[in-house]
């Protein structure tokens, strides 16, 4: 104890009981109870995502579309009304094209998309995702997809005859790279 003006001080420390073995006991139950109850559930129901024997097309495509208009060369009178710094002599459109696709399986129309562009100036990516479930064995898929708007714009187009498995996944992506749309 310290003397103190007020009067002495009486320094106190909280006591705790010590958990008994019935505590310990109802610890180790109920941690028990817990665990058995994650084990049931990480098993039980069995998830099937598709049909036992359903096979599944994916399309996934994110992709920044073309300029919906051609680029234009501005005048001397239109760059002398302009400010200094934004006498830029060629002109771009910031607007993109939508994305077009559409998917047959088989000579069925299963997919037909338009996916605008993002963005406030409608100048960002844009992106269709679908999961299509189709019976397991031999297709004849047929795609077309377009991201040009303007007169005479290409359309990117691929026929293929796939046998898919029960379970498997078919994905269908665009890429410039390995020659427009893929199938992988």
């Amino acid at each position: 104890m310290t003397p103190n003006a007020a009067g002495p001080v009486a320094s106190v420390t909280p006591r705790h009981p010590r958990p008994g073995p019935a505590q310990w006991f109802g610890q180790l139950v109920l941690y028990g109870l817990f665990a058995a109850f994650i084990g049931v559930f990480s098993h039980w129901p069995t998830y099937h995502p598709i049909g036992a024997n359903q096979a599944l097309v994916k399309v996934s495509v994110a992709r920044l579309g073309q300029p919906v208009g051609e680029c234009r060369r501005l005048s001397e009178a239109e760059l002398a009304e302009l400010p200094p710094n934004m006498r830029d002599p060629v002109r771009c459109p910031r607007e993109r094209s939508p994305l077009t696709m559409q998917v047959h399986v088989d000579d069925a129309l299963v997919l037909e998309r338009v996916a605008q562009p993002g963005g406030l100036s409608r100048d960002g990516p844009a992106a269709i995702y679908e999961r299509l479930l189709v019976p397991a064995g031999e297709h004849r898929i047929s795609v077309r997809f377009n991201d040009d708007i303007r007169p005479g714009a290409p359309t990117h187009a691929r026929d293929a005859v796939v046998t898919l498995q029960a379970g498997q996944v078919l994905v269908i992506d665009f890429d410039t790279e390995e020659g427009g749309i893929v199938l992988r």
